[in-house]
C-alpha cells in the first residue's frame, strides 16, 4: 500500500470520527427541541409561504406588520420565491433575509426559516450570477463533471445571496415533445437522468450531505412521480401510467438523487391514474418514504394542497385537502399566500384526524435540514464570504458547458465550420435575443424580463460580429416575437428583405425555435415551428445560398417541411449567457462540437416515439392479407451528433462471456480520433435484452463516458455492467434479472453475452 493511499484512508477514517459524533449531536438537538414544541410552533414549521405575502406590494418592502403575523404569531418556518417576480442582488437578498431571520429570534424557540428559490441554471433571481445551459443542454454534453461543476457554481452564487435551499434539480424525463417543460429535464433516459441526478445533488450539496457548508444548498429532487408525460401533452394535467412503467422508467432519477443523500423532494402537481400524487399515500409515504428510505423533506408544489379542492375535486373542503396531503406524507406546504393551512391542520390534529406521530415525522424532518444547513448557528450569510460570485473562472465554466453542450446534428458536404473571411447574412427570431438562449426561470419566472439584466453578454447575432467583424455580418430578423405577447405570438418583420439580402452573402444563418416560457404558459396546440418561421426556412432555401440552420428551442419543434433543404442543423437548445459565444466558436471552427442528442428528435407530431421503444414499433410487412408494417423514422435519434473529425471504434471486448446475476461484466472498446483535429467524443453503451419475460426494449443506454482524443490517438473506454443494468421492472413490478442473451452496442460494434 503506498503513502498516498494511507493517506486517504486516514483522512476518510477521520471524517466518520468526526461525523458519527455530529450526526448523533444533531439528532440530539433536534429531539430536544421537537419535544419543547407547541402544537401550533410543529405547524408553523410545515407551512411556506412566498416572500410576496409579507410585502407591501406597492414598495416591495417588508411589512412589519405581515412578519409580526407569518414569523412570530403563525411561527412559519420557510419561504418561497423573489418579490416583484424579478431579480435582485446579492446585497438586497441577503438583507431580506437578514430581516426576516430578526424576527425569528422573537419566537419563544428561535427556529430559523429556511428560504428557498427557483434556482435552477445558475443563481437565477440574482442580478450577474453566472447562467449556465438549462438541464436538457447540459444533458447534452454527456459529461458528469461538468454537471457537478455548475450545480458547485450554482449553490456558491445561491448562497452569496444568503439563500439556502434550491428547488433543483428536475428528474422528470423528457419522454414527450409536447410538454413545456422538457428543457428543464435531463432528457428521456432514465440511465442518462440518474447519473446526471447523482452529480447536481453532489454539486449542490457538497461531500457531505449531512453537513451542508456555507458554499452549498440543500437540493430538491423534482417533480415526483411520473409529472411529464400527461395524456394531453399539457402542463399539470392527467397522466395514466403502469406501475411497473413508474417503476422502470420514472422513478430511477429519483432513487439516484435520494441513494446521493437528497435533501428534499417536491411532489407531481398533477394526477396519475385518476389520483392526485398529493394525496397518495403509496407514492408519498410507502414508496418514497419506506421502500427507498428517503429521511429528508417532502414539499408540495405552488397551492397543490389547495387543488386538491378547488381543482381537482378530491377533497370536500380545503380542511379536507390538508387531511388528505399530511396523512400521505406531506411535509411542508407551499401555501403561498395565507395562513389558512396551519388553521386547518392545528384543528385537524385536536380532532384526531391527523395523528401527532404524522406532524412529529414531517417537523423532525425539516428541523433535521435546518440543522444540516446550520442556519442555527448561521441563520444568514454575507456577501463578502464569497468573491468569487460572477468571475471569470465561472464564466469560462459556463462556457465551456454551452460549447460541449451544442450539438451539430446535420452537416452536408461538411460545409461547416464555415471560413472567417466570407459573408453571412444572419436571420431569424432567435438571432438577437439573449431571452431565448436563457429562456424560462432566468432572472423572471417566464424569462421575459431577461434582456434587462444581459446587456453585458452576446446574442448569436453580436457574437457571430465579434467573431468575424461586422463587416462580413448582415442581420435582417425577417420573424419576431411579439413584445410583451404570449410566447408564441410573432410577427413578420422583412421575410423578402432576408431573401434580397441572401444574394449578397456566401451563408446564411438562420436562427429558429422559440421565445421563453415555463409549465402551464408553456402548452402548446401544434409542436411544428410557426408557419411564419417555416416560410422564412423555405423562401431563404429557395434562393439557393447556404443555409446553416440554427435550432434554440426547449423542445424538439418539427422542421421536417424544410430540413432536407438547409445545409447544416446545429442545435443549441437553450445554452445560457455565453451559448451566443460558443456557438460563434463552433460555426467557424475554433472548437470541434460534441454534444448529443438526450432526446429523440421526431420528425412528425403524430409519431412522438422515444429510442428505447419495444420491437413492435419497427415491423417490417407481413405475410398474408392483413399486410401492415410500423416504421420508427425520428428526424434525429438520440445520442446522433456529428464531430468536424471522425472516430472509429474497435475491439469490443467482455470480460466473460457467460455470467450470472451476482458477478460483473467488463466490457472494453477502443475508440480512435481517425480525423485531423483533436475533438471530444460521448461514447455510449446500449443493452440489449433479446428476450424477456416482458417484452423488452429495443435498446437501452446502460454506460456513457466523454474522452478527449487528438488526431491519431486511440483511446480504451471501459465500463461495468452490473445486475442493476442487466435487470428490469416486471409485470408483478419486482426488479429482477432474467437468464438469457444480452447484447452490448457500442458505436459500430456489437457483441453478445450469456446471463446464466
Amino acid at each position: 500500500m503506498n503513502s498516498k493511499i494511507r493517506y486517504i484512508i486516514l483522512l476518510q477514517t477521520l471524517t466518520l470520527l468526526v461525523c458519527i459524533p455530529l450526526f448523533a449531536q444533531q439528532n440530539d438537538k433536534v429531539e430536544t427541541l421537537l419535544k419543547q414544541m407547541t402544537l401550533e410552533e410543529k405547524v408553523g414549521q410545515m407551512a411556506q409561504v412566498t416572500v410576496d405575502s409579507l410585502m407591501d406590494i406597492n414598495t416591495w418592502q417588508l411589512k412589519d406588520s405581515m412578519l409580526q403575523k407569518g414569523i412570530v404569531d403563525y411561527k412559519i418556518g420557510s419561504v418561497l420565491n423573489t418579490w416583484d417576480n424579478v431579480a435582485h442582488s446579492k446585497e438586497d437578498w441577503c438583507a431580506l433575509v437578514k430581516k426576516l431571520q430578526s424576527f425569528t429570534k422573537k419566537t419563544r424557540l428561535k427556529i430559523p426559516l429556511i428560504y428557498g428559490v427557483d434556482a435552477i441554471h445558475g443563481a437565477t433571481y440574482t442580478e450577474k450570477a453566472t447562467l449556465f445551459p438549462q438541464e436538457i443542454a447540459m444533458a447534452a454534453t454527456f459529461n458528469r463533471s461538468l454537471v457537478h461543476r455548475g450545480a458547485e457554481i450554482c449553490a456558491y452564487e445561491t448562497r452569496t445571496g444568503s439563500l439556502p435551499w434550491t428547488f433543483s434539480p428536475v428528474l422528470d424525463l423528457g419522454i414527450d415533445a409536447r410538454w413545456p417543460r422538457l428543457w428543464e429535464t435531463f432528457g428521456e433516459d432514465p440511465y442518462l437522468a440518474s447519473a446526471m441526478a447523482t452529480e447536481m445533488t453532489k454539486g449542490y450539496q457538497g461531500t457531505d450531505a449531512n453537513n451542508i457548508d456555507k458554499y452549498h444548498v440543500a437540493a430538491c429532487a423534482k417533480h415526483y412521480l411520473g409529472y411529464s408525460v400527461p395524456v394531453s401533452g399539457k402542463d399539470r394535467t392527467p397522466a395514466i401510467i403502469s406501475e411497473n412503467v413508474l417503476r422502470e422508467y420514472h422513478l430511477p432519477s429519483f432513487q439516484a438523487a435520494v441513494e446521493a443523500g437528497i435533501s428534499s423532494v417536491m411532489v407531481n402537481s398533477s394526477l396519475i391514474n385518476g389520483i392526485p400524487v398529493h394525496s397518495s399515500h403509496y407514492l408519498l409515504t410507502d414508496l418514497l418514504k419506506k421502500e427507498l428510505g428517503f429521511k429528508g423533506v417532502v414539499v408540495t408544489d405552488w397551492m397543490d394542497i389547495e387543488n386538491l379542492y378547488k381543482r381537482d375535486h378530491l377533497a370536500v373542503s380545503s380542511k379536507d385537502a390538508v387531511r388528505l396531503a399530511v396523512n400521505a406524507g406531506i411535509d411542508v406546504a407551499m401555501i403561498p399566500y395565507n395562513f389558512r393551512f396551519c388553521d386547518n391542520l392545528i384543528a385537524l390534529v385536536k380532532e384526531g384526524a391527523v395523528p401527532m406521530t404524522r406532524i412529529d415525522d414531517a417537523v423532525r424532518r425539516i428541523l433535521e435540514m435546518k440543522m444540516k444547513l446550520n442556519l442555527f448557528n448561521q441563520p444568514f450569510d454575507k456577501t463578502e464570504d464569497y468573491p468569487l460570485f460572477g468571475s471569470k473562472e465561472f464564466e469560462q465554466a459556463s462556457y465551456k458547458a454551452a460549447s460541449e453542450a451544442i450539438t451539430l446534428l446535420k452537416n452536408k458536404n461538411n460545409i461547416l465550420p464555415l471560413a472567417k473571411n466570407k459573408k453571412v447574412l444572419v436571420c431569424g427570431p432567435n438571432a438577437n435575443s439573449m431571452r431565448t438562449l436563457d429562456g424560462g426561470w432566468s432572472y423572471s419566472w417566464q424569462g421575459d424580463k431577461t434582456e434587462k439584466f444581459t446587456e453585458q453578454y452576446n446574442t448569436i447575432l453580436k457574437a457571430i460580429q465579434n467573431e468575424i467583424g461586422k463587416n462580413n455580418v448582415s442581420y435582417v430578423s425577417g420573424v419576431s416575437y411579439v413584445e410583451g405577447g404570449k410566447y408564441w405570438e410573432e410577427k413578420e418583420t422583412g421575410i423578402q428583405e432576408a431573401v434580397v439580402k441572401a444574394s449578397d452573402v456566401d451563408y446564411v444563418v438562420l436562427c429558429l425555435g422559440e421565445n421563453s416560457y415555463t409549465e402551464k404558459t408553456g402548452d402548446l396546440q401544434d409542436l411544428s415551428l410557426s408557419d411564419l418561421q417555416i416560410k422564412l426556412a423555405t423562401d431563404l432555401a429557395a434562393t439557393g445560398k447556404p443555409v446553416i440552420l440554427v435550432l434554440n428551442e426547449g423542445r424538439p419543434r418539427i422542421i421536417s417541411k424544410f430540413e432536407a433543404n438547409m445545409a447544416a442543423t446545429v442545435l443549441v437548445y437553450l445554452p445560457g449567457n455565453f451559448g451566443g459565444d460558443a456557438l460563434a466558436d463552433i460555426l467557424f471552427g475554433d472548437v470541434n462540437p460534441s454534444g448529443k442528442l438526450p432526446v429523440t428528435y421526431p420528425r412528425y407530431s403524430n409519431s412522438l416515439i422515444n429510442y428505447w421503444h419495444k420491437y413492435s414499433e419497427e415491423q417490417d410487412k407481413a405475410e398474408g392479407m392483413y399486410n401492415y408494417e410500423s416504421d420508427y423514422s425520428p428526424q434525429y435519434e438520440f445520442g446522433s451528433g456529428l464531430s468536424y473529425t471522425t472516430f472509429k471504434y474497435s475491439d469490443l471486448k467482455f470480460s466473460k462471456n457467460e455470467i450470472t446475476a451476482n458477478e460483473n461484466l467488463q466490457v472494453s472498446v477502443t475508440v480512435t480520433n481517425t480525423g485531423k483535429v483533436a475533438g471530444k467524443e460521448a461514447v455510449l453503451l446500449y443493452l440489449s435484452d433479446l428476450y424477456a419475460s416482458l417484452a423488452p426494449d429495443m435498446k437501452r443506454l446502460k454506460g456513457f463516458d466523454k474522452i478527449n482524443l487528438q488526431p491519431g490517438e486511440s483511446k480504451t473506454v471501459e465500463f461495468t455492467l452490473t445486475k442493476k443494468e442487466l435487470s428490469f421492472v416486471n409485470i408483478d413490478n419486482k426488479t429482477i434479472a432474467e437468464p438469457g442473451e444480452f447484447e452490448v452496442k457500442i458505436g459500430d460494434q456489437k457483441a453478445r453475452f450469456m446471463l446464466k
